[in-house]
């Protein structure tokens, strides 16, 4: 079953990059090509430094996080970027140039930050901006949100509920006469830079994803290679296919790549663990990787 529910978020997010970008199976080379035609190679070359510089293992979300620029660029256009987003935040240029975060988005880095930007514009350009805002943490559909003054029954509220979702929610009459409104799970949408995002995150994987001009070659670095095998037994103890694990993990794009092909987020909960370890392996994290080998060799 779990390997079913992986293999449908694939199949759905190859037929949004299809949808998207006229390709089903993303790469990073072909990306930045697509993007420099439409950013212009001057940001592309800017994204590009920013994606090398976070950690293998993130590498992946800051191109995906670049598929939404490309996207959503195609969409509002190139004057996106130079546009102020009123009197206390700067343009996404400026932004770009001085590769900062900006609160309230500090939990993000900066291009994932910008495809939040993006994603919403879009949103708000298709659909208008919304009137009220929910979680989807709770799949209550009543009253979540505060009507605005003069709703009549019948209309149809724009709530936002995530960067660059929108659904509607429909105002009713309560058996009090009172208003109140139902959340229309049906009208639940993203915009297309959201899911630019979204889709080429999962279809391209978790990597390796490897960039122009990378020597050395920081997937080529060598691991650790008896921290490696245990956490390679481990994977295969606990149920994994070896064509999945692969052969022996000798450096750090190995290990990447296992990750990816192990759906360890679709599996039990201990594997949350060998995940962590995996991780810190890929990264060169010594210190936390032997922390997390402990978790691992503790547990039964």
């Amino acid at each position: 079953m779990r390997e079913e529910r992986a293999e449908d978020a694939r199949t759905e997010a190859r037929r949004l990059i299809r949808d998207l970008f006229g390709d089903g199976q993303p790469d990073a080379v072909t990306l930045l090509g697509e993007a420099r035609a439409v950013l212009g190679a001057e940001r592309v070359t800017l994204c590009a430094d920013l994606a090398r510089g976070v950690p293998l293992t993130r590498r992946s979300a800051e191109l995906a996080a670049l598929a939404a620029l490309l996207v959503g660029t195609r969409d509002l256009g190139e004057g996106w970027w130079s546009r102020s987003r009123g009197e206390k935040l700067p343009s996404p240029d400026e932004v770009l140039r001085t590769a900062t975060a900006i609160d309230p988005w500090t939990d993000l880095t900066v291009l994932e930050m910008l495809a939040a930007w993006i994603a919403d514009d879009a949103a708000d350009e298709q659909w208008g901006r919304p009137l009220a805002a929910t979680d989807l943490n709770s799949w209550q559909a009543e009253d979540r949100v505060e009507l605005p003054g003069g709703a009549r029954p019948g209309e149809r509220v724009l709530v936002s509920f995530d960067v660059g979702g929108r659904l509607d929610a429909v105002v009713v009459v309560r058996p009090d006469d009172t208003l109140g409104s139902n959340l229309d799970f049906h009208s639940l949408r993203y915009s297309r830079p959201a899911e630019a995002q979204w889709s080429w995150g999962v279809a391209a994987g978790l990597g390796p994803h490897r960039l122009a001009g990378e020597d050395p070659d920081p997937y080529a670095r060598p691991v650790d290679p008896a921290a490696a095998e245990v956490l390679r037994a481990w994977a295969l103890r606990h149920g994994v296919h070896t064509e999945d694990v692969g052969t022996a993990w000798r450096d750090r794009g190995d290990v990447v790549a296992a990750i990816e092909r192990v759906d360890w987020m679709w599996r039990s909960g201990e594997w949350f663990a060998w995940w962590r370890a995996a991780v810190a392996l890929a990264e060169g994290d010594g210190e936390r990787l032997a922390a997390r080998l402990e978790d691992i060799t503790s547990a039964p």
